[in-house]
C-alpha cells in the first residue's frame, strides 16, 4: 500500500513509519523530520495544511492515510484560534486531498477520548454519547462527524480511532494535559523525585506506543466497521498508585520517590475515567496490552529503543 502518514515525525508517527515502511510505500509528512533520517520512506517536511506541499506527496495517489497531526489539548486550549486551523479547517481540507488522490481511500483518524468529555459517565461503551468539553475534544468531535460524513458518500472508507492516554511519550514540552503519565517513566528510569499532579486512586485508561501502532496497523487492513465509522479502543484501567507502583518494581526505583500533589482540575480530566467496555473494538480484532505489567514492560522498551532515551 502507499500510505500517508501526517506528524511522522513525533511520538507515534515515528513509531508507526518504523513499523509500516518495511512493507509499504510510506509518504511521511510533518513540519519537523529529523527522527526519521535513515527511515526507508518518502519525507516530506512541512505544514500537512500545505497544498502545494499535498500536491507533490501525494502527486502518485495514495492507498490509505493516517492522519495523526494535531494541536494537541493544552496547546488547543491556549490557542483555540490556531487550533481550529489545524484540527478542523486544515484536516477537513486534508480528508478532501486524500479523497481526491485515490478512488475511495482507506482514511485513519486519530481521534480521542477527550470527544467523551469530563464528567464521564459511570461507564463508558459503543453507546456513550460524545460530550466534548476542551476544545481538543470538541474539535476531533467535528473530523469524527466529517469523516463518518465522507464515508457515507463514498468518497473515502474511514474511520476514527479514539486514543487513551499513550505512555511514554519522549520527556519535554508536548503540549499534552497528560504527559504527566509518561514523565512518571522518565522520572523513575533516572532515580528521580516525581510530583504526580493527581491523587494515587485517580484512574485512567492507558496503551503503550507499540500496542497503539499496532492497532493502527490492524485498522489499515481491516474490513471498515458500520456506521458510525469510529471505534473507542480498548485500554487498561489503572490507578496512578497502581502504574507508579510498577513502573517502580521495573526500573527498581524507590517508591517512595513518587509523592502525590493533586490538581482537581486536572484529575476531573484525566484522573476519573470509568471502566471502559469495547465489544465493536474487540470483535474487530483490535486489543489492549494485556496487563500492566505488560504495558510497563513494552513502555519501558519503547523508552530505551528510543532516541529520546
Amino acid at each position: 500500500m502507499r500510505i500517508l502518514v501526517t506528524g511522522a515525525g513525533g511520538f507515534v508517527g515515528r513509531a508507526l513509519v518504523s513499523a509500516l515502511a518495511p512493507d509499504h510505500d510510506v509518504i511521511a509528512v510533518d513540519r519537523v523530520c529529523d527522527g526519521l533520517a535513515g527511515a526507508d520512506c518518502r519525507i516530506w517536511e512541512g505544514d500537512f495544511a500545505d497544498p502545494a506541499l499535498l500536491d507533490q506527496a501525494l502527486a502518485d495517489g495514495c492507498d490509505a492515510a493516517v492522519h495523526l497531526a494535531t494541536v494537541p489539548g493544552g496547546a488547543a486550549e491556549q490557542n483555540p484560534a490556531l487550533a481550529f486551523d489545524v484540527n478542523v479547517s486544515a484536516s477537513a481540507r486534508l480528508i478532501d486531498r486524500v479523497a481526491a488522490a485515490s478512488p475511495s481511500p482507506r482514511f485513519i483518524f486519530a481521534s480521542s477520548i477527550a470527544v467523551f468529555g469530563d464528567p464521564m459517565p459511570t461507564l463508558v461503551d459503543d453507546a456513550s454519547p460524545l460530550c466534548p468539553r476542551l476544545v481538543y475534544g470538541a474539535h476531533k468531535a467535528m473530523i469524527e462527524q466529517w469523516i463518518a460524513t465522507m464515508t457515507r458518500r463514498g468518497a473515502i472508507r474511514g474511520l476514527s480511532l479514539r486514543f487513551p492516554g499513550i505512555v511514554a511519550r519522549p520527556r519535554g514540552v508536548s503540549g499534552m494535559k497528560s504527559a504527566f503519565m509518561s514523565d512518571l517513566f522518565h522520572a523513575a528510569i533516572a532515580h528521580e523525585p516525581f510530583a504526580a499532579p493527581v491523587s494515587p486512586g485517580a484512574t485512567m485508561w492507558l496503551m503503550s506506543v507499540s500496542r497503539l501502532v499496532a492497532n493502527i496497523a490492524h485498522a489499515l487492513h481491516g474490513a471498515p466497521p458500520a456506521e458510525p465509522y469510529a471505534l473507542t479502543l480498548p485500554a487498561l484501567r489503572t490507578t496512578m498508585a497502581e502504574l507508579a507502583q510498577e513502573v517502580a518494581r521495573q526500573t527498581g526505583a524507590a517508591p517512595s520517590l513518587v509523592r502525590y500533589d493533586p490538581d482537581p482540575a486536572l484529575e476531573a480530566g484525566f484522573g476519573r475515567q470509568p471502566p471502559l467496555e469495547t465489544p465493536t473494538a474487540d470483535a474487530a480484532g483490535f486489543r489492549h496490552d494485556g496487563s500492566l505489567e505488560a504495558l510497563v514492560t513494552a513502555a519501558l522498551r519503547n523508552i530505551s529503543e528510543s532516541d529520546f532515551a
